[in-house]
């Protein structure tokens, strides 16, 4: 058998589409479209939740939008400045910004409410608790404040059911809850694997089915522990 270079780091591009809802989640998924629409009445948003849990993966979705745009907490100056060609600001990771990134962030709060452009900022925990400046706190619980859960098992396998099913993929019954047994648990890996698996399914003219699914595995990072 010809030996196969799988690219288990690569990602597929973020998009509000294959962010993966999940019940608790239908809601602030909702949200998240109105802003790409610039429709939603609360122009500030903040969502928090552990490592993964997609609030990077939302952004991205959002930055993709016509007049959006993605600030991390080491961008530049100039993309810490108001503009009036945009109409989205993105502020991903907060607990990380520098003190002076903080005034800068909180300078920008500002000329945003001002001018009635849009904000969706992103952190660990609660904006109450967010370890940055009190004002910026504030700022950042203007608007709505959101939650990301992560998803149950259940909902995990429905997602990438339903991510197979639209690549035309038929998985065998016990490959997905094996899947979640054996690797990082994340969607983002599991989206990843899903793609390595079509690939290597292609490749070698096998079904998926468990033994090739143990096959790939074999190459695999290592499995994280479970969540």
């Amino acid at each position: 058998m010809k030996q196969l270079v799988l690219d288990l780091g690569a990602e597929q591009a973020h998009s509000l589409d294959n962010f993966a809802v999940g019940g608790q989640n239908a809601e602030l998924a909702h949200l998240m479209h109105q802003f790409a629409e610039r429709s939603s009445r609360e122009h500030f948003a903040y969502l928090w939740g552990e490592s993964a849990a997609g609030k990077t993966h939302l952004l991205h979705g959002l930055a993709a939008t016509p007049g959006a745009r993605y600030i991390g907490p080491d961008a530049s100056d100039a993309e810490f400045t108001y503009a009036p060609e945009v109409s989205l600001y993105l502020l991903d990771d907060c607990d990380r910004l520098s003190a002076a990134r903080q005034i800068d962030a909180f300078a920008l709060f500002n000329q945003i409410r001002e001018h009635g452009a849009y904000m969706v900022s992103t952190g660990p925990v609660p904006p109450a608790v967010l370890p940055v400046r009190e004002d910026l706190r504030t700022r950042m619980g203007w608007g709505l404040i959101y939650q990301i859960h992560g998803l149950s098992d259940e909902e995990k396998i429905a997602a990438l059911t339903n991510a197979a099913e639209a690549r035309g993929l038929t998985l065998s019954a016990s490959v997905l809850p094996y899947l979640l047994s054996h690797f990082k648990r994340d969607m983002r890996s599991l989206s990843t694997m899903l793609d390595a698996l079509d690939q290597y399914s292609l490749e070698t003219q096998r079904p998926v089915t468990l033994p090739l699914l143990r096959d790939l595995l074999l190459t695999a990072p290592p499995a994280e522990s479970k969540e």
